[in-house]
């Protein structure tokens, strides 16, 4: 371990990329490969050096690790950056996704590739800079900053509705951070200081932790996205290009989880008690309804994205119930959810490429044809429903362990999610890959590139080993959600003799 700043390294390393692609020419056959090697390169570099964070991180330390910390504004704002067992697998996740997506628009992109790449880069600095902060204004400014990115990959190299999804995207993203920046500097009044470690050991009266929690619930819900606002991400995921989902459903849902982790949960543990219920009832609507309305899309990006609602319904049921479990299984689910449905943008980004439409009712029988294609969809379709064996089924069952603990009736119904989603991913698979090959467009398909084979294989093999080895990811995990717990707890005793005493 050396005084090396491993995570600023990681953070703005895809700056670098970007700086490179700057001056390099588009033009022709050359030009393309350039951008894309450089892209690829980057992106690749970037990883390796941020499993350092992981080869240099103290499981046992429940504490921000890999600390580095310099003045940046007045007023005691400063650029802080660490990581705890709970924020250091997303940043390992960022940047393993990344290369998936360049490689994903190798062929598909066919107009302003260079713009394309180097907005994807900037993202990649933004996200992994959220999961990095340690100081609650840098935290916001890169939370805020992975919009713009995003904004413009949607709306410049989407579909033909993109324009429109593009600025719902931002729109309704955008309303809920508004609340977040006031709850900011309400927060910094309130205590002198922008620093998370020291704001997770503030303690705000009661009245204020209220008004805090529903601000940052609001940012946070639009981000995850919870029902009623989450109707911004099936448009989102539709007009997106294949690489752009990819990220969308691997990563940025998941920084309203950890926002609510890190946040809501630490920081406010009377108001998140107090709204527990009403999250409970949020994720159950969002479980049930959602997985009822995937049944009737003849849309597979939509379909998918739906799933990702119901996946994410148990991902806050699992937070708010605020035992080992519960947390546990929230943070396992989401790192799960970013393989599984990245990888399943994927598959369906393998068809589109070939035959330019995602209706379901124009596909079936491509088993017969693309038996490898087939396998790899299988796999990722059984570890969204949850099977046992794949990594989907021990986040959802730990979250409805940790629920079960908190409220039965709302793991009942939450169970019931289970067999919906089964229900509409199995009958899509029957649909897309089974029955007689009649269609005479798909008869031409040809199975897996090898390009594609580089993509999906490594996402198989990640599956199927955190589905039955998920050791790795719990013992990085477990001292920080242990400590996050025993405060949270803590602080409802504290709350409970305070209101005995004076009663």
């Amino acid at each position: 371990m050396t005084d090396w700043p491993i995570l600023s390294t990681v953070t703005f390393l895809p700056l670098v990329g970007v700086l490179l692609l700057l001056f390099t020419q588009e033009n022709g056959a050359n030009g393309r490969r350039n951008i894309l090697n450089i892209s690829l390169a980057t992106t690749i570099v970037t990883f390796i050096v941020s499993l350092f964070v992981w080869i240099w991180f103290d499981n046992a330390n429940p504490g921000f690790q890999l600390i580095e910390k310099h003045e940046w504004l007045t007023g005691g704002i400063s650029y802080h950056m660490g990581v705890d067992g709970i924020s250091m697998l997303f940043v390992i996740l960022s940047t393993f996704l990344m290369p998936f997506c360049v490689l994903a628009s190798w062929l598909s992109v066919e107009k302003r590739l260079k713009d394309y790449m180097i907005a994807f880069l900037v993202l990649e600095t933004m996200m992994v800079g959220v999961f990095t902060s340690l100081d609650i204004v840098l935290f916001y400014v890169f939370f805020e900053a992975g919009l713009i990115p995003m904004f413009l990959i949607i709306g410049v190299w989407g579909g033909k509705d993109r324009v429109y999804a593009s600025y719902k995207f931002f729109l309704y993203t955008l309303l809920g951070s508004v609340l977040m920046l006031l709850a900011i500097m309400a927060m910094y009044w309130q205590s002198g200081t922008t620093d998370i470690p020291t704001l997770l050991q503030y303690k705000f009266p009661p009245q204020m932790q209220t008004w805090l929690w529903l601000a940052f619930f609001a940012s946070f819900a639009v981000k995850m996205p919870m029902w009623p606002v989450h109707t911004w991400l099936p448009d989102a995921h539709v007009q997106a290009p294949t690489a752009g989902s990819v990220i969308l459903a691997g990563i940025l849902l998941k920084l309203g989880g950890y926002g609510l982790i890190r946040f809501s949960l630490g920081m406010f543990p009377n108001a998140s008690e107090y709204f527990a219920p009403l999250v409970f009832a949020l994720s159950v609507i969002a479980i049930i309804y959602t997985s009822l309305v995937a049944m009737m899309q003849d849309d597979i990006k939509k379909l998918i994205a739906y799933s990702s609602v119901a996946h994410m319904g148990y991902v806050t049921m699992g937070i708010f119930a605020a035992n080992q479990q519960g947390v546990q299984g929230a943070i396992f689910q989401m790192l799960s959810h970013g393989i599984v449905s990245g990888a399943l943008f994927l598959c369906v980004g393998v068809i589109y490429d070939r035959t330019h439409t995602r209706e379901i009712a124009a596909y079936g029988g491509l088993v017969n044809n693309m038996p490898k294609y087939a396998v790899a969809m299988m796999v990722f379709t059984m570890a969204n429903v949850g099977l046992p064996g794949t990594s989907g089924f021990i986040g959802e069952f730990l979250t409805l362990i940790g629920v079960f603990r908190a409220n039965t009736w709302v793991a009942l119904f939450a169970a019931t999610g289970v067999i919906l989603s089964a229900a509409y991913a199995l009958w899509l698979y029957r649909r897309v890959i089974f029955g007689a090959l009649e269609k005479e467009n798909l008869k031409k398909l040809l199975d897996l590139s090898p390009r594609e084979q580089l993509i999906l294989y490594p996402l198989i093999a990640l599956t199927i080993f955190f589905g039955v080895y998920p050791a790795p990811i719990f013992d990085a995990t477990a001292a920080s959600v242990d400590l996050l717990v025993n405060n949270y707890t803590a602080a409802l005793h504290a709350a409970q003799n305070v209101a005995l005493s004076m009663n």
